[in-house]
Order: structure tokens, then sequence, then C-alpha cells
């Protein structure tokens, strides 16, 4: 059985062909640039959101972590405290017992150590309270932030959801229309042209001259340049920028 071998399709070179292409393809392209545009900002603002949520998320733990860190310090002071007293009464019993005037000195100095050392620590623990009170009002206030910005990006999320759900038909379409108009186009036009789309803000690689003028950025165009573009030997670029120009005859 004879094995049947597919053909590639050949691409046509006459310039004037390639530009009736080119601008075919650059309709469809439009049409998908403004399914999308009805999409607005939404999915860049969406995304700026999820960002802040992030970055919300990340403030959230670094502030439960230094809560923790001073809710550590605050048992480590309250311990202290706790060691000092058993150390005072214990001083205090040995001062019942003394035997020398040097003894009683160094005792005595024991119990006005370990009791500074309570006050100290009772001092550390007041100001660990203020540092929690104040770090919890903080996170309370970051996590009402983010609980605002989940709202928000919800109600963002669904309203993109719904316009995608309304304009997914006719962007499928159109991009299928836009993959078969390639097939036409040979691979370093084509890149050439996804170039120009990329730079130009309203994606217009392709533009007609309008009142002698281009039609992307509507700078005259030379008479003799006019007429280059006419006879269609060749594909011709605005020299303002860069867009590729056909005539009404390639429309």
């Amino acid at each position: 059985m004879a094995k049947t071998t597919k053909t590639k399709k050949k691409v046509s070179t006459s310039a004037k062909d390639k530009l009736q292409f080119l601008y075919k393809l650059q309709l469809i392209d439009s049409g998908i640039d403004s399914v999308r545009i009805v999409r607005g900002e939404l999915p860049i603002e969406i995304q700026q959101l999820e960002d802040q949520i992030t970055h919300l998320d990340t403030k959230v733990q670094n502030g439960n972590n230094e809560l923790t860190a001073i809710e550590e310090e605050q048992i480590s002071y309250k311990e202290t405290i706790k060691n000092a007293k058993a150390l005072v009464k214990k001083y205090k019993k040995q001062l019942e017992n003394i035997k020398n005037n040097r003894e009683f000195i160094s005792l005595t100095k024991e119990v006005e150590f370990q009791t500074l050392e309570i006050e100290l620590s009772e001092k550390k623990i007041k100001e660990a309270d203020a540092k929690l009170s104040i770090k919890n009002d903080t996170v309370k206030i970051i996590k009402s932030e983010k609980k605002d910005k989940n709202t928000e990006l919800k109600i963002k999320t669904e309203e993109l959801d719904s316009i995608v759900k309304e304009t997914e038909k006719d962007e499928k379409s159109l991009l299928r229309k836009s993959t078969n108009a390639q097939k036409n186009i040979d691979e370093g036009l084509l890149n050439l042209y996804h170039r120009i789309r990329e730079k130009v803000t309203n994606g217009l690689a392709v533009v007609s001259i309008e009142r002698n003028a281009c039609g992307g950025c509507f700078n005259t165009i030379p008479p003799q340049k006019q007429l280059d573009i006419g006879i269609h030997k060749e594909i011709v670029f605005c020299e303002h920028c860069g867009r590729i120009l056909v005539d009404s005859e390639t429309l």
C-alpha cells in the first residue's frame, strides 16, 4: 500500500499577496484585541490585589512572630522573678543565722540585687504588655485590610469571569482564524509583524494610507513612497512609526 505524504502549503512570495494576508491577519487580531479590551484593566487589577494580599499575609505572619517573641520574653521575665523571689527568701532566712558582719553585708547585697532583678523584670513585663497591645492592634488593622482586599478580589474576579464567559466563544473563534491566517505568512515576516504589534500602543502593525498619511501615526507619507506602496514591488514601512503600509488596492 502506497504511503501518503502531506505536502506543505506553499506560501505566496508576491509582495501584494503578503500584504493582503498580513492585512487580513491584522483585522482578525484587532478583533481579538477588541474582545480583550472589554475586560479592561481587570486582569491587571486582580494580579495587583493578589500581590497585595500576599504581602499582607507576610505582614500578618511577621506580626504574629513578633507577638510570640514578646510573649516568650514575658515568660522569661516571669521566670526570672520567680527565681529571684526564691533567692530573696533563701537569703533572708540565712540572715537570721549570720555569724559575722561580712556574711551580713554579702547576704544583704544579694537580697538587694535580686530585689532589683524583680523590679527590672516587672518593668520589662509592663513594657512587653504595651508592645503586645500595640502589635495586636497593628495585626488587627492588617487583617482588616486583608479582608477588604479579599472582598474586592472576589468581586473583581467574579466580574472578570462573567466577561470572559460572555466573550469566550468569540475569542476562541477569532483565535482559530488568526492561527489559520498565519499559515499563509512566512515565519520571518510573521515574527516582524508580531514585534511591531508588541511595540505599538494600539496593536496595529499593518495600516492603510489615509489622506496621504500613515493610518497609525498620522504622519504624512511622501508621494514617492506612496508610489512604491502602490506598485506592490516590496513591503514598505512607515519611516516614523515602523508600521507596515498598505494601499486601498491591497485592502
